[in-house]
């Protein structure tokens, strides 16, 4: 156990309470027994430092850095891969078209609401453009347009891997709001997310094919880079962290072939006998909500957190387990919706700074099996988008993540929150009992 210790240990910080297994870091933005500080607000505050998570890796690979990741917005990781490029590794960078160019050229009057807020909170910060440090070093980069698509419904994976022996991985884009928090917000401290080290070779091969299919020629080369469903789907690959069994499965899938991330999550979920946590970003696929209604009536028992800015969303299947519904913003009810006529006592939404996210796609069955990635539990993420969805079999490993879970459920508020009344108030009074839509055939 003192090996396991010892191999987690995470650089620049004592070891973990908790021992790992082999071969596995792991480190939490949120972790209230660790602290750093803020490179946004210059104080001390409590959590893991993710950015120098992924730099270690940088300045530690050899040969070769592969990074696909939906977002980079960091500064000094664009700084770090060009160094490592300028020092002659292979350094390939993939990134969502949405966030292929460099922000100081973009002009915030066309821009989208969102993208417009990301922009003034970038500029604000006066760290420089990540993108612009990337391409002004030469170092190749591409986006989801690549294979002569208007890109793929997201290019939303989060890894990097490093001399094909290490993959850093998780649920955090490499940007400050995914890491350390919104300028400009003093309570902000980022979205709660999570990112792993795992040395592990066959592992990083199965992520080195996943990147190869989508990088294919190149910048200037052959136009036969792979995003979305033209990638060819796949099954779930079996490979080994150390010791640790892991299942790898990369999406997006059609909606009926047999190997796609809903039907795998809905037999691991089926496989649950006592207990079930999730702390999850979206929940909008009324498969898994039917799968731990189930579960509800076998006696299992479930704890969900979800994000507070989609918990309550007409798609969202939380609702579902609350036992109520909510008309969108056509008067529209979801199709084929099943409200509990049982409501789960257990569900509900952390509390956070406002602007901060809950940002993992985490499920811990049984206090051994570790469901994570970049996957969010939608049918955007299993049809449409490059994700990652990793399967753990280990009770070491289950029982830190349990621990970041029963953090987020400390001030939790549970059930139909004033919120939620307070919009299903305003809907009723424009909607009425709303109007059910129907299921596609």
């Amino acid at each position: 156990m003192a090996s396991c210790s010892a191999e987690a240990q995470l650089l620049g910080q004592p070891a973990p309470q908790k021992p790992l297994p082999e071969g596995i870091e792991l480190a939490f933005n949120h972790n209230d027994t660790r602290r750093y500080r803020s490179p946004i607000s210059g104080q001390w505050r409590q959590g893991d430092d993710l950015e120098a998570f992924v730099l270690a890796s940088i300045r530690e690979a050899k040969r070769e850095i592969l990074v696909a990741v939906q977002e980079l917005s960091l500064p000094k990781v664009a700084e770090a891969l060009a160094a490592r490029h300028r020092d002659g590794l292979t350094v390939k960078v993939v990134l969502e078209n949405t966030y292929s160019t460099p922000w100081s050229e973009e002009h915030p009057a066309d821009l989208a609401p969102h993208q417009r807020t990301r922009h003034e909170q970038l500029k604000a910060l006066g760290w420089g453009d990540a993108v612009a440090i990337l391409q002004r070093a030469g170092v190749p980069l591409i986006d989801d347009t690549a294979d002569g698509s208007a890109g793929s419904g997201l290019m939303h994976h989060k890894f990097m891997v490093v001399d094909r022996a290490v993959v850093v991985t998780g649920s955090a884009n490499f940007t400050p709001s995914c890491i350390h928090g919104d300028p400009g917000a003093g309570r902000s401290r980022g979205n709660v997310n999570h990112l792993m080290r795992l040395h592990s070779r066959e592992l990083a091969h199965s992520f080195v094919a996943e990147f190869e299919r989508m990088w294919g020629d190149g910048p200037g080369g052959l136009p036969d880079s792979r995003f979305g469903l033209g990638k060819g789907g796949g099954a779930a690959q079996q490979v080994h962290v150390g010791q640790t069994p892991v299942t790898v499965l990369f999406a997006p899938h059609r909606r009926r072939d047999p190997h796609q991330g809903l039907r795998l999550l809905e037999e691991l979920l089926s496989g649950t006998r006592k207990q079930l946590d999730l702390a999850l970003f979206v929940l909008s696929e009324q498969s898994l909500a039917n799968a731990m209604a189930q579960l509800q009536e076998q006696g299992v028992t479930i704890r969900l957190l979800a994000d507070p800015g989609f918990a309550n969303r007409a798609f969202s299947e939380v609702l579902d387990l609350l036992g109520t519904q909510l008309p969108d913003h056509r008067c529209g009810l979801e199709a084929a919706n099943r409200p509990w006529q049982r409501p789960l006592e257990g569900v509900g939404t952390p509390r956070l700074a406002s602007g901060d996210k809950l940002h993992h796609k985490l499920a811990v069955i049984d206090q051994r099996t570790v469901i994570t990635g970049s996957f969010n539990w939608s049918p955007s993420a299993a049809h449409q988008n490059d994700e990652t969805l990793l399967v753990f079999d280990s009770p070491l490993l289950a029982a830190h993540f349990g621990a970041e879970i029963d953090r987020l459920w400390k001030g939790a508020e549970l059930g139909i929150t004033p919120r939620l009344q307070r919009k299903q108030a305003r809907q009723q009074a424009r909607c009425g009992s709303g109007v059910q839509r129907q299921a596609r055939g």
